[in-house]
């Protein structure tokens, strides 16, 4: 995968605006596997999760391209399951700086975990 497919370059700038695109570009049956369940779906994140920590992106920068992750789903994926359903609700309830918090407590429910 070239560079320009990434959300972090080489100078370790992080570009979220990527995010939407790169999330299209997962192939439909991956997507499945990934949102077939909600411990794959925290699977998934964590292994991304330490990705990004280990190229030196900090908690806020995770939980932006969290929060920019999310934002696809919950307008865009229907929930696989009841606790992707209630992630869903409380998204769509929450205003932008609680969506933030949610952010930053799905990076640290999946840094705990992987």
């Amino acid at each position: 995968m070239s560079e320009q497919n990434h959300i972090i370059k080489k100078n370790e700038s992080l570009e979220t605006d990527k995010v939407e695109s790169r999330i299209e570009s997962i192939p439909n049956e991956k997507m499945e596997d990934i949102l077939g369940s909600f411990e794959e779906f925290k699977h998934y994140l964590g292994k991304r999760v330490a990705l990004g920590e280990k190229l030196g992106l900090n908690e806020e920068q995770l939980a932006k391209t969290a929060e920019k992750i999310a934002a696809y789903l919950a307008e865009n994926e229907e929930p696989r399951n009841r606790e992707e359903k209630l992630l869903q609700e409380l998204w769509k309830a929450g205003e932008h700086d609680q969506r933030h918090q949610l952010a930053h407590m799905l990076v640290r429910l999946v840094s705990k975990e992987y």
